[in-house]
């Protein structure tokens, strides 16, 4: 993928990343109602960015609590659900390992349900769940989190809408302005034809690298399940990022 090079207002050279149209969505999409509220409607305008912005946040294990990783032991108790296994590596275009990235999760618990005050949605709260976590990829790129396979919800989008069942991800780079995040989808998922916001990915084959898989030789006996996704930050294989966040859906 070729870059340009564009000059910020503070007179840092930024590169710019051409745009890859076949596999991110439009900002406006019409079958995703809230996005006719979301997306921009005037030219996008460069911000400045300054040192902070280009060489900032310093992050390292030092940001990660012994549990961060597990969201299966961070209260009193065991939330309730189907226990699994979410491993992986990040890789840049050239399938090399990118290490000391931190990567962040968000979920619904085994209900279909947010720890959100937006959410509004009959399921119960799960007290011993909060349903979010971190962790500091290690020099191979590996990741690692043990969860709850998060329920899929109703979310009004059009009659009868369910969104299935994923986990939002978040990456940071070595800098403020690399954050992407994305969502991990789980095999099989029979909700995967009637929701909006995985079809606005119009490339088949970039939906399908949305969509983790089932790993047997990962899973622990007798405890967990496994699935394994691989994230790629640049290049033909590349993961499919949001241009922007979209909280709790």
């Amino acid at each position: 993928m070729t870059t340009r090079e564009t000059r910020s207002p503070a007179g840092l050279i930024l590169p710019r990343y051409g745009s890859d149209e076949p596999s991110h969505p439009a900002l406006d999409t019409p079958e995703y109602r809230s996005s006719a509220l979301r997306h921009p409607k005037q030219p996008l305008q460069y911000l400045p960015h300054y040192l902070t912005e280009v060489t900032g946040p310093l992050l390292g294990q030092d940001r990660c609590g012994e549990h961060d990783h597990d969201l299966t032991v961070q209260h009193d108790g065991e939330p309730l659900g189907e226990r699994i296994i979410v491993s992986g590596r990040v890789l840049d275009s050239n399938g090399k390992p990118v290490p000391n990235t931190l990567v962040e999760i968000w979920q619904a618990n085994a209900a279909g349900r947010y720890l959100h005050q937006g959410d509004r949605h009959p399921a119960p709260l799960d007290p011993n769940f909060s349903g979010t976590g971190r962790c500091v990829t290690d020099a191979d790129g590996n990741y690692k989190f043990i969860t709850i396979k998060p329920g899929a919800y109703p979310w009004r989008n059009h009659d009868n809408a369910w969104r299935p069942a994923h986990i939002h991800f978040s990456l940071f780079g070595q800098a403020f302005t690399q954050r992407l995040i994305t969502q991990m989808y789980f095999p099989g998922d029979p909700l995967f034809h009637q929701d909006p916001i995985f079809n606005s990915v119009r490339d088949e084959k970039a939906r399908e690298r949305m969509i983790s898989r089932f790993d047997l030789d990962t899973t622990v006996p007798e405890w967990a399940l496994s699935y394994k996704w691989d994230i790629v930050l640049r290049g033909p294989q590349a993961t499919v990022f949001e241009d922007e966040e979209e909280e709790d859906d």
